[in-house]
């Protein structure tokens, strides 16, 4: 399944409507390997979850960039950034898209309200969570390398290790909010019904 999604990224990447798409696209076809990579390692209490869970959150990015102007607002801010800034720039805009706006409906689309009323399962489900949070940390430095096409000013230079720590808090913290934010919406939902 993973392999599908990353066979469906590399048929985009040829199609993009600016190239400046293209930097969170082939840093997210990187971290969907690893992650595929943790998955085939045995990293993860549940694999089979897991890599249901990331076809199903890499779908709604795909979905947003083939519905390019017609995409959500948090995805259109990133699509319509200025070309000409960063590519880290262009990374973090997609990132802020990605876990905040379609990682919530990732987990709700692969945890049944079953599943949110079995806390052991719910626990094992946080964990794995919490694991892709250890995939997307040990990225960071490969992807901060990638991301660095031009030179490095000095002060960019000295700064790289703090950089990198601060790239590692803001995933992690994001993402617990976000599951935190997940079992908000799923409780607010079942009151609904």
């Amino acid at each position: 399944m993973i392999e599908s999604v990353i066979a469906d990224m590399d048929a985009r990447r040829n199609n993009l409507r600016a190239p400046h798409l293209r930097y969170f696209l082939d840093t997210y076809e990187r971290t969907t390997r690893a992650i595929g990579k943790a998955i085939a390692g045995a990293h993860f209490e549940d694999p089979r979850w897991v890599e249901r869970w990331d076809v199903a959150f890499a779908r709604l990015y795909l979905d947003a960039l083939d519905a390019g102007d017609a995409a959500s607002r948090p995805w259109r801010l990133a699509f319509s950034a200025p070309a000409e800034l960063p590519p880290v720039r262009h990374v973090l805009l997609g990132i802020n898209a990605h876990v905040n706006y379609d990682l919530p409906q990732a987990l709700l689309a692969v945890i049944s309200s079953a599943e949110f009323g079995d806390a052991a399962l719910l626990d094992r489900r946080r964990r794995d969570h919490e694991r892709i949070d250890e995939v997307l940390a040990s990225r960071v430095g490969a992807e901060d390398v990638e991301l660095s096409t031009s030179g490095k000013s000095l002060l960019d230079r000295v700064l790289t290790p703090l950089n990198r720590l601060g790239s590692k808090r803001f995933l992690r913290e994001g993402r617990e909010k976000v599951w935190h934010n997940t079992a908000e919406l799923h409780a607010a939902a079942s009151r609904r019904t």
